[in-house]
């Protein structure tokens, strides 16, 4: 049985689309146990009996605005992310999933489950929509705004393992992203992490990436420093909410565009379905010594049940594990 602990409080719509992703997610996993920590008068009004579902009560969240998360950590042990997060740590249970504000989420990795002990810092590393419906990887979303390029080099064997066995890719590529495409682009940083990627025997080095190909590539794994990681996964977010509103417009525009958009009801939907990152999941903090999923702050139900499905699947790969023997082999070949 899978033991996941889910965060009530986190997120900009809690507790609701949180208790209610939750509970789908135990019908649809018979595998699958969830303890819910969070204020249970605030949950009480979606929650069911479930026989694989039990409730943490505790009445401190942390607020979606939260600016020091760091002295939250220090001052109150009792909030809800906390919590599930030291459920991990004493392996009461096996992944957390967190719609919480995502510095806190990486301050609590860091201070309560800890970093692997062969990596240096942790990644934020969701999986973005892409032309083919399979997704790609892309490392480091935010948690880093300064790294050094072995800490990309950690972060692409991690995403390798994961794109083998969660995502199922043979022999996957990992994608510097870079103003161009040429060998020596970019700054005296990306110029390094290039260098040491190409001679890494535990990747297949794709090269460098320019953002305007994020979309369509072939390569499984978008790898870039956390400033540049952050950009890229809002312009797309933006990108395709302004792309809906654009067609949504036109489509109202007149009787034939109405009429239309009737006639191509399935097309529109999937197109929908084909920008849309709740169809995917969370982002997971690679790095941690234990899987712990990030779920978009303004995620619905389903956005919500499909980052438990994702918690489910990374252990089920037993991802933790698989990846501290790369990282291990890692250290080996480069001495």
């Amino acid at each position: 049985m899978i033991r996941i602990a889910v965060d009530g409080m986190g997120g900009d719509f809690a507790p609701e689309p949180i208790v209610k992703g939750t509970l789908s997610a135990l019908d649809k996993f018979e595998n699958v146990e969830i303890v819910l920590f969070g204020d249970e008068q605030k949950m009480a009004p979606f929650l069911k009996d479930h026989p694989r579902l039990k409730v943490v009560h505790t009445p401190f969240f942390l607020s979606m605005g939260e600016k020091d998360p760091i002295k939250q950590y220090r001052t109150n042990k009792e909030l809800s992310m906390f919590k599930a997060l030291q459920a991990l740590k004493d392996k009461e249970v096996d992944a957390v999933v967190s719609a919480g504000p995502t510095q806190a989420l990486v301050v609590g990795g860091h201070f309560i489950v800890r970093r692997m002990a062969s990596m240096k810092r942790v990644a934020i590393a969701p999986i973005i929509p892409s032309y083919d419906k399979r997704g790609r990887i892309l490392l480091d979303s935010g948690a880093n705004v300064d790294l050094r390029p072995e800490h990309l080099r950690d972060f692409a064997v991690y995403a390798t393992v994961v794109a083998e066995k969660v995502l199922k890719r043979d022999k996957p590529t990992v994608a510097l992203l870079n103003i161009g495409t040429e060998e020596g682009k970019g700054r005296e940083f990306d110029v390094e992490t290039y260098n040491l990627l190409k001679v890494e025997p535990n990747i297949n080095f794709y090269g460098n990436l320019e953002p305007k190909e994020v979309f369509t590539t072939e390569a499984d794994i978008l790898l870039s420093d956390g400033f540049t990681g952050n950009i890229v996964m809002k312009a797309m977010e933006g990108t395709a909410k302004g792309l809906g509103m654009v067609l949504k417009r036109e489509i109202k525009s007149s009787l034939l565009g109405k009429i239309g958009a009737i006639l191509m009801k399935k097309s529109l939907t999937n197109f929908k379905k084909s920008l849309d990152a709740s169809e995917i999941g969370g982002a997971l903090l690679m790095g941690l010594d234990g899987v712990v999923i990030k779920a978009h702050g303004s995620s619905n139900d389903y956005a919500f049940f499909n980052g438990i499905r994702q918690a489910k699947e990374m252990v089920e790969a037993d991802i933790i594990k698989k990846v501290s023997e790369a990282l291990e082999k890692k250290e080996v070949e480069n001495k």
